[in-house]
């Protein structure tokens, strides 16, 4: 099932491939890579979910996976604990499939509490590099 959460995105086309971010929130889902965000609407039905994104240009730079920009997408696929995978079409491009994957990212734990006090800085504890040699 796909879950509230944030994904790591991996996509191809036969033109390239390329990652980002997804968010996804009670059929809501969002986000962006290096060149493009995107938003839209997901339904989940147990394993199996369906989204329409809109995907826009933000920034110039390399050609998109599709090799056009402000596009509306059409995804189709399943998710099963924290990996989904997915196929799309962009309604612009015909015949252009993307394949993807989502990762659902975990949260850190928090960093223990240090022990005591920390020590101070002394550059002159540091190890010497030796001199080089011509």
């Amino acid at each position: 099932m796909l879950r509230n959460g944030t994904y790591a995105a991996w996509f191809k086309t036969p033109l390239g491939q390329g990652t980002g971010i997804a968010h996804v929130e009670d059929g809501r889902i969002w986000g962006h890579d290096s060149i493009t965000t995107y938003s839209g609407s997901c339904e989940i039905d147990g394993d199996r979910f369906t989204a329409t994104l809109s995907v826009k240009r933000h920034t110039e730079g390399h050609a998109t996976v599709f090799g056009a920009d402000d596009l509306t997408l059409r995804l189709e696929g399943t998710c099963a604990d924290k990996l989904g995978r997915y196929t799309a079409t962009a309604e612009q491009v015909p015949g252009v499939l993307l394949e993807g994957t989502l990762i659902l990212s975990e949260p850190q734990p928090p960093a223990p509490e240090p022990i005591g006090p920390t020590p101070k800085f002394d550059p002159d504890k540091l190890p010497k590099i030796p001199p080089r040699t011509r």
